[in-house]
């Protein structure tokens, strides 16, 4: 039995706990899409260099995602309802120290920190869900806390736009204190303690050469754009990151226990909802990085209006989601989540045939096509990663597929952010244009269009914005591929959902 208390919850207290987490929830998307929006003003006021600036965004997106393995370990281990608690209040302390950060540096770090905390509260709270509701009602819980990521993507930007404006950038993490404060304040309430009483405790080598893998992968393609792909310090993270890999692949299959059954992938199913967890990740939350640094930087909107421009890609999430989740009575999940990565993909291709600088409405309707397509699976995702194993191990559950997702977003936004740069350096030698095609070129991929320009010997700021449209735009296109060929994938993988069903009950 997984319960330490045998009462049920009521109604009330059900619905208390579901409305912690959500709120939980929203808050995350909200710490790294306002990042984002004021990511030229933070940049202005702490000062740093182009890999300083990244890690604003991918301190976060790593160390969240580096820790949520472990997170939902503990969280079976020593109660869900301990983990969620304590990630909350964390993360609102960490989110009101980010408030008076005095240069970069100290904000890199707080916002690292604030990951760890991020991992707790997402991890333990969505493993006490998920023993709290059981069949259809965990599938519309798990819908309605994919709702409030989406409220948390669809708001931030535009809310974030607005109050960087009018009180300035600092004030942006005094919502996200709010929203974690109050959900510790009603999980505190509202949630019953359970654990996993056969868990053996943290897998501390596994849980350290996972996060050093990410991080040392991460750090090598933050360097790539100032560097080079073939430098020694590239070269050796890049080695050791390997390594650590081999080495958690070692620890995780001596151990009876392990955080990562590595078993698990011997199932098509299993893989599926991985990729499924993994999509998102160059397909929509690069763009949510990317596009308002675009449009601020490179386009010269205020950050109000680059706000309420991504609304329309996040705002699908805001209804469909739900609607995806009362849809499966009528349509497998494997047709839900492929046809929206289909249109994923046909948003992402759009987007790509819009230059920098086009209109505003022909950017915003390849920008909602993108949306639509991802706010289909975006419900569905979580009720599928904790239903393909026990219940008792919901918190590992939650933890490989969301580490997966989070650590695949920060993962694709080094990566992507260094083709980026790369593309923008090969437009900038073709166009003939005198001066540091790299350093040029990782200037304007951060969103310094000025400090790349006092670089050039001969050109000007025309010239830059040619190279960055052509990039941007080749870049989308090799998105769009990659999101069709997944869409392809996942609906063949879960598909094979019933047949595999059927054969363990053999």
């Amino acid at each position: 039995m997984s319960l330490d208390h045998d009462a049920p919850l009521d109604v009330t207290q059900g619905r208390l706990s579901l409305l912690a987490v959500c709120l939980a929830a929203a808050a995350m998307p909200l710490t790294f899409t306002g990042t984002a929006v004021a990511l030229p003003a933070i940049g202005s006021a702490l000062g740093g260099t182009p890999v300083a600036m990244a890690w604003a965004t991918n301190a976060f997106m790593l160390t969240f995602g580096s820790a949520l393995m472990v997170a939902g370990a503990l969280a079976d281990s020593y109660g869900r309802r301990r983990v969620f608690l304590s990630g909350a209040l964390a993360f609102a302390l960490f989110s009101l120290a980010l408030v008076f950060a005095p240069n970069i540096v100290i904000f890199d770090l707080l916002r690292g920190a604030q990951g760890l905390a991020a991992a707790a509260a997402y991890a333990g709270g969505a493993a006490a869900l998920a023993q709290n509701f059981h069949g259809a009602a965990r599938l519309r819980a798990f819908s309605l806390v994919g709702t409030s990521f989406g409220v948390g993507l669809s708001l931030g930007p535009v809310a974030s736009g607005l109050m960087a404006e009018a009180f300035g950038w600092r004030s942006i993490f005094l919502a996200v204190v709010a929203f974690t404060g109050l959900a510790f304040l009603l999980g505190r309430r509202s949630l019953n303690e359970s654990r996993d009483p056969a868990a053996s405790g943290l897998d501390w080598r596994g849980a350290l050469s996972f996060t050093a893998m990410l991080v040392l992968f991460t750090c090598a393609m933050l360097w790539v754009p100032a560097l080079g792909m073939r430098a020694p310090l590239v070269l050796t993270l890049l080695a050791g990151s390997v390594v650590c890999l081999a080495l958690f692949i070692h620890t995780e299959r001596r151990l009876a226990r392990p955080m990562l059954d590595l078993s698990l992938f011997r199932y098509p199913r299993f893989i599926g909802v991985q990729l499924l967890a993994a999509a998102p990740a160059y397909g929509f939350v690069v763009l949510l990085i990317l596009l308002p640094v675009r449009f601020v930087a490179i386009e010269g909107m205020s950050e109000a209006a680059a706000g309420a421009l991504m609304i329309a890609m996040s705002a699908p999430l805001l209804v469909l989601p739900v609607l995806a989740g009362m849809a499966t009575r009528w349509l497998r999940p494997a047709t839900i989540c492929g046809l929206g990565l289909l249109i994923s993909a046909v948003g992402l291709l759009w987007l790509a045939m819009t230059p920098v600088g086009a209109p505003v409405l022909s950017t915003a309707l390849a920008m909602l096509v993108i949306g639509i397509g991802i706010g289909l699976p975006w419900g569905l995702m979580d009720g599928l990663a904790v239903s393909v194993v026990p219940k008792e191990r919901a918190g590992m559950a939650t933890g490989i597929f969301s580490t997966v997702r989070v650590a695949g977003e920060g993962v694709a936004l080094a990566v992507v952010g260094a083709i980026l740069a790369g593309l923008i350096a090969t437009h900038i030698k073709a166009s003939g244009v005198a001066g540091p095609a790299g350093a040029v070129a990782q200037r304007l991929a951060g969103g310094d269009p000025g400090g790349a320009l006092t670089l050039l010997t001969a050109g000007d700021s025309a010239d830059l914005l040619s190279a960055y449209s052509a990039a941007f735009g080749g870049l989308l296109l090799l998105l769009a591929g990659i999101t069709a060929v997944t869409a392809l994938v996942v609906f063949l993988f879960l598909g094979r959902e019933e047949r595999e069903a059927g054969a363990e009950k053999v």
